[in-house]
Parts: C-alpha cells; structure tokens; sequence
C-alpha cells in the first residue's frame, strides 16, 4: 500500500525533525532554566506557533477533518469562545505569570492561596494531562496500525519513544523548535491534501457546485443558534462554554503556560497568543472544510460502505452474504444518487439528491449497526478513518508518505508539549517545593521526570480503547478538570477577599459535581458546559463558605 518512496518521505521527515531538535538544542539546556523555560530566548512567531503546535494533535487532522465528512462545519463552533479568552489573558495572565518569574501556573497559587491548593490544581492537571498525552500516541497509533497491519503496541512505542528522545535531549528549547519544523509539514501537507481533493473532483463540478451539494446536506451549517442542551455544538456552547474551555486551557494548564512564558517578554508573548486570537478559527474552518470536500468528492467517486477498511475485510470475510447484501444496496443508492446530484446542479432542485443522500446514509447507519453485533471488539465509528483512507486510495507515491509524516508530526508535536509541562510541574511544584532528595542535578532529575511521564503516556496509549470520536475524547478529558482549576485561578485575580479557607474546599466541591453530572448527564449534556459549571460552582461555593465564615465572625463578636 506504501511505496518505497513513501517510506523514505515519511522516515526522513519525521528523524530529520527528530535529529534537528536534538543538535540544535545540544548546548542549549544546561541548566533548569535553559530546559524548562528555554532561557526566555523565544519570539513571537515562535511561540504562536508552538501553542499552535501543541494544541493541533494528530486527533486534529484524523478526527476533525472525518468530523467535517461526516456533520459538516459545526465542530468550528467550539472555537468562538477563544479570541476573547486569549484577549483576557494577553490583559491579565501573562503580566502576573511574568511579574513573579514563574516557573508554572501554579506557583502562583501558593503565593495568593497557599501550598495544598497550588498542590490540588497541579495534581489535577497532572492527572488530566498524563492521560491525554497517553491518547495523542494512540491516536494515530490506532488508525495507522488498523490500516497498515501493523502491530498496535510496537507503533504506540516507536511513536513514544521519538517524542522522548528529543524532549529528553532538549527540554522546551527542543519543543519549539522542532514544532516549527513540524507545522511547516503540517501547513504545506494539509495544502496539498485540499488541492488534490479538489483536482479529484469531475471537471464539470466547480467549487461553488461543491459547496452546493455540501450545503443542500446541512454540511455548510455551521452556525446553531438553538438552545437545547444536549446538542453539542451551538454557538451558545461555543461562545460561553467555548470561552470557559480556551480561558482555562491557555491560561491555566501548564501545556500552553509553558509555551509563552518562554518568550523574551510579555510583548513577543502576547503577540504569540493573539496570533492564534486571529489564526486559529479559520485553521480548524479550513480542515473541517478539507473534510466537507471529501464528501463532495464522494459525492462523485464511490465511497467505502465502512471506512476501516481492516474490519470491513474481516467481517466480508466471516459473514459474506449478509455484507454484500448491504454493500450491493450501497452501490446502487451511490449510482442514483451521483446521477441526482449532477441533475440537482443543473436544475437547482435537491430534493431527489437529498432524499437519496438520506437513504444512502441509514443504510450505511445500518451497516455499522450490525457490524456492531456481529463484531462486538469492532468500532461503533469510522470518522477517524476517512482522511486516511482517502490518503492512501487516491495519493500518488510519496505524498502519501507526506501526509502520513503531517498526521505523525502533529503527535510528536503535541505530546512533547505535554511531556515538558508535565516534567515542569513534577519538578517545580512537587520535586524542588516539598525539598525531595536527591543526589542528582536538577536538570538530571527533570530529564528523568520527562523520561516518566514519556513511558507513563505510552502505557495510557497501550491500554486505550477507541470512542466514538478522538478529538472529542480530548477535550472531554479536558472539560472534566478544566472548570474547577480555571475557578481557583478567577477567585485568586478577581475575588481579592476569598482565601484558601473558602477556595480549597469550594475546588474540591466543585470537581466532585463535574465528575457527578458527566457520570449522570454525561450523554444529554454537551462537555462544553462542564466547564462554566465547574468554574462557576467553584465561585459560588467558595462565595457561600465566605459568607457564612463572616456571618459566624459578626456572631461570635456579638
């Protein structure tokens, strides 16, 4: 399925980027502040696009770009809510994080809290971060070992232990610049992905024709101004629980604190952050739309009944007739419905393409269904495979390889972010602040810490289990921590007279109510507003505790 050729881009870009990172950085990181703050050398396009980087997983491209395929542009709505958060903390974050010359976000916690609460929101963050670093591994670990056969185990390895090799060697120094590397592969691969979708495309077919088909299916919508709960992506969950989400995550978890606070001041890291302010909304629109095009590309060009193509082997094989049943039904709905959509351009009347396109649809539905109970082990969703699927079908010899290195460099980029903040608040929050012993350097024990939480994520990533999407998965994990850290933080800059008195109990409190509601509502409840909850209850409760410790004070002097 790969060439020769294809492997030799694909093993070239990704050591290469490995190699660079190492000599780069080989004089660079001596000493704890060169390998966890990088000497404060960085410019701003260095760090907007290192927080780019790490937050664009290769779950980005293998679930975002099958979300678009599949639902269309609504996913995009998530990211409303992220230029004001970034605007609030350029305004208020980053001058404290740069006033107290902190090593990470919850130095600051000590010194307007105390010691147990900068403790809970790093042990919170460190439980949240080690397991999401565990799924960017096996993101791609996952998807590529199904396709390609290899072995799960020994592809989560080799992915691991490449990240490890250049974080180990050269700290954040070695983040940023290999994930300059890596976004140049990422930008320039995803250009060419669009372009060849587009060349694919019957001639006949114009772009607008192909948002047409895409908007006659509700693909285009990507707007949702209804207020119902469970429907998860709205553009009141984007703005409010988008914004609570962004808020926490770029300012309060070590990840992305870590990637602007390496930056020579709070003018280049600001300009970092508002990079991503103006860039990142239409770089997520622009991947959902590679995968809208996708789907006018099938539109033409039959697709896959099922697109992991692995199990679609293995259940044709156990079970022939019943797959060619439905298989034969699929091919003859695509027949009618590529004749449709070629009248409905003409005649500017979708309903007969439309009705198709439905039919086609259950009846894929139906398929995977009882795939479902046929294949209890198998997968319920076959979102994340239909980039890499159509990657492999339709790429000449050595793009493939390209796109492959795209979809690796984008893991490697984002867990070694997670591995440099998380060896961070190891090291300064727990190693260095409780005075633990040891008879080595700081710097060897950081790269010890680092080579910890690089074999930890591995053995998250070997004893994974695929969801229904990746990329929600993330930032599920994500929402579930986020609220009550990101409320610890609001009471310390804006509730000047709430104290750890209040504030560690309330943060307890309001985690015990997020992991409750998701157990419960965890189906109804879209996980954007686990964080506005988590944060907002926090407050509530710390204000409730204050209230009645001042109501118990004016008794007690009566």
């Amino acid at each position: 399925m790969m060439s020769a050729l294809d492997w030799f881009v694909l093993c070239g870009t990704l050591l290469s980027i490995v190699a660079f990172g190492i000599w780069k950085t080989r004089k660079q990181s001596r000493d704890l502040e060169g390998f966890l703050k990088g000497g404060n050398s960085d410019r701003w396009w260095t760090v907007g696009l290192s927080v780019m980087a790490t937050q664009a997983s290769a779950i980005t491209f293998l679930s975002a770009t099958g979300q678009g395929y599949e639902d269309g542009l609504r996913f995009v709505q998530i990211y409303f809510g992220l230029p004001l958060a970034l605007i609030l903390i350029c305004a208020v974050f980053i001058p404290i994080y740069y006033r107290l010359k902190v090593y990470t976000a919850y130095e600051y916690l000590e010194q307007r809290f105390d010691l147990k609460t900068r403790l809970l929101t790093a042990s919170l963050f460190l439980i949240s971060r080690a397991f999401a670093a565990g799924i960017t591994i096996y993101a791609p670990s996952i998807v590529l070992s199904t396709l390609f056969g290899w072995d799960l185990q020994i592809t989560n390895l080799v992915i691991g232990l490449l990240v490890i090799a250049y974080t180990v060697s050269g700290g954040t120094k070695a983040v940023s610049i290999t994930q300059k590397q890596q976004m140049a592969v990422i930008f320039f691969g995803m250009f060419v992905a669009f372009y060849l979708i587009l060349q694919g495309i019957p001639e006949s077919v114009s772009f607008k024709d192909a948002l047409r088909l895409a908007n006659w299916t509700g693909r285009l919508d990507a707007v949702d101004f209804s207020f119902n709960p469970e429907t998860r992506y709205t553009i009141w969950s984007g703005i409010f629980g988008g914004f609570f989400l962004s808020l926490s995550y770029f300012g309060t978890d070590q990840s992305q604190v870590q990637r602007y606070i390496t930056a020579t001041d709070t003018r280049q890291s600001r300009m970092g952050l508002l990079f991503n302010a103006v860039l990142k909304i239409p770089m997520q629109f622009f991947i959902l739309l590679v995968g809208v095009m996708l789907f006018a590309f099938y539109q033409f060009e039959k697709p896959p009944i099922y697109f992991n193509s692995a199990q679609l082997e293995q259940i044709a094989t156990a079970q022939p007739d019943s797959v060619a049943a439905y298989q034969a039904k699929h091919d003859s709905l695509f027949q009618l419905k590529s004749i449709a959509a070629n009248e409905a351009l003409a005649k500017d009347y979708p309903d007969n393409y439309q009705s198709l396109d439905k039919a086609m649809s259950q009846n894929r539905a139906a398929f995977k269904a009882y795939l479902g109970n046929a294949l209890p082990d198998a997968e319920s969703k076959d979102t994340d495979y239909v980039f890499l699927n159509f990657i492999l079908s339709y790429f000449p010899p050595g793009l493939i390889g390209l796109l492959l290195a795209v979809i690796l460099s984008a893991a490697m980029s984002s867990t070694s972010s997670e591995l440099n903040a998380l060896t961070s608040t190891a090291v300064v929050d727990y190693f260095k602040r409780l005075n633990w012993k040891s008879n080595k350097s700081d710097l060897q024990v950081s790269r010890l810490f680092t080579l910890f939480w690089g074999v930890l994520a591995i053995v998250f990533a070997l004893s994974a289990s695929l969801v229904e999407n990746l990329i929600q998965l993330v930032n599920i994990v994500g929402s579930l921590f986020y609220g009550p850290i990101l409320g610890v933080f609001i009471c310390g800059f804006f509730l000047k007279k709430l104290s750890a008195k209040e504030v560690f109990p309330a943060a307890l409190a309001a985690q015990v109510i997020v992991i409750s509601l998701f157990s419960i509502y965890g189906n109804k409840l879209s996980f954007l507003w686990l964080n506005p909850i988590g944060s907002v209850s926090l407050i509530a409760i710390a204000l409730l505790l204050r209230y009645f410790r001042s109501d118990e004070k004016a008794s007690d002097s009566q």
